[in-house]
């Protein structure tokens, strides 16, 4: 079975696995062919997600979620979603990155304003971080937005933002301090209709066809003081207390799509024949298999055991590292494999293995590339 291992769920877990199965059976395999050839999904599956309960889980009961806190839930929503191979939706950035931003940070009028629609799929957000000069560097971030009487005036550019065509709510971080470094950075809120706010191009990327990915661009946006999210000057400390739990949702779905093509590759090579027998049944393809199957079970077992800690409070910066890094180092060698074991039909696009090669190659890059992870963990050890 791919995903959380059942040992680690409860009934009430199984039965939203079982729910969760059936929306995306229903809701997304049917059309995601289809918003792959037009290169976005259609907004109407985020309000039937939103319908159903897919969208803030954590977030409490009086603002439209289910109140929540289990991580659990989200990595089933991500891991029923890459079992169909179903890598256009966008539900993991809105549920796993953001939704604790305004969870932990936004005031109460915030709260109320933003937190219904983000649970009823009538507003999609975003996190705009990465700019074409600077990407884990944030340090180097360029975008500027400078007090002016009661707002903020925003100018500055983003890439690579998930969900930026779609987006109605975008978390920026932004220097309003210039010349003091991280302690300079902050975090606006920027609506869909705030004049001076534009979307660039739709990213055409080498796989994820459907997925929203976006250029964003602010000119003289005037961000109102009310949208700041948090402390100003406290964006770097408020980034890096969210990290961990965004690493820990990637190594999730990391392990996930690693398993379901594992899963593909050895139904193929019990299936597929040569020279008389089934290709399984040569020593150096059980041996491949042996090997996959080996270090799946140990990214499981990791993945699992940092969403228990996570759940405890007590996943740190360099756990997570760990996890996102492991996992999808492993998934990046599981799917080379499925590829290569699956012969001419592993460089077809309809063989799923072969999409899921493309789809999924983006894992070691974002969410802070794999060597910052290296450099995380090694600083930790004092080297």
């Amino acid at each position: 079975m791919t995903g959380v291992r059942d040992s680690e769920l409860d009934q009430e877990h199984r039965d939203f696995q079982a729910m969760v199965r059936d929306f995306v059976e229903r809701e997304i395999v049917p059309h995601h062919a289809g918003w792959e050839r037009a290169g976005l999904v259609d907004r109407e599956v985020w309000r039937r997600a939103g319908e159903v309960g897919l969208l803030g889980i954590d977030v409490p009961e009086e603002y439209g979620g289910a109140g929540v806190r289990d991580f659990r839930y989200q990595a089933i929503i991500s891991e029923e979603i890459m079992r169909v191979g179903a890598t256009g939706i966008g539900f993991a950035l809105h549920n796993d990155v953001v939704a604790p931003y305004l969870l932990d940070l936004a005031t109460e009028e915030q709260k109320r304003r933003w937190l219904p629609g983000f649970c009823s799929g009538e507003l999609i957000t975003a996190i705009a971080m990465t700019e074409p000069d600077a990407g884990s560097d944030l340090q180097a971030l360029r975008t500027t937005a400078l007090p002016d009487g009661d707002c903020y005036v925003l100018n500055g550019a983003k890439t690579f933002i998930t969900n930026g065509i779609h987006a109605d709510l975008v978390i920026v971080v932004a220097r309003t301090q210039p010349g003091r470094g991280s302690r300079g950075l902050s975090l606006l809120v920027v609506e869909r209709d705030m004049p001076g706010f534009t979307r660039g191009r739709k990213l055409e990327k080498i796989g994820m066809a459907a997925q929203d990915t976006a250029e964003l661009f602010f000119d003289d946006v005037r961000v109102p003081a009310a949208n700041v999210l948090g402390r100003p000057g406290r964006a770097f400390l408020h980034l890096a207390a969210n990290l961990p739990q965004e690493r820990l949702g990637i190594a999730a779905y990391a392990v996930a799509a690693a398993e379901t093509a594992f899963a593909q590759t050895l139904a193929y090579c019990k299936s597929r024949t040569a020279f008389g027998q089934p290709i399984g049944a040569f020593q150096h393809v059980r041996f491949e298999l042996a090997e996959m199957a080996t270090e799946l079970d140990v990214a499981r077992t990791y993945v699992d055991r940092a969403i228990a800690e996570h759940n405890a409070g007590r996943l740190d910066a360099v756990a997570a590292a760990k996890a996102k890094w492991w996992a999808t180092d492993v998934q990046r060698r599981v799917l080379d494999r499925c590829v290569q074991l699956h012969g001419g039909y592993g460089f077809m696009r309809e063989t799923p293995v072969a999409k899921a090669f493309v789809d999924n190659r983006v894992h070691p890059i974002y969410g802070g590339t794999n060597e910052i992870m290296k450099e995380i963990i090694g600083r930790d050890l004092g080297v």
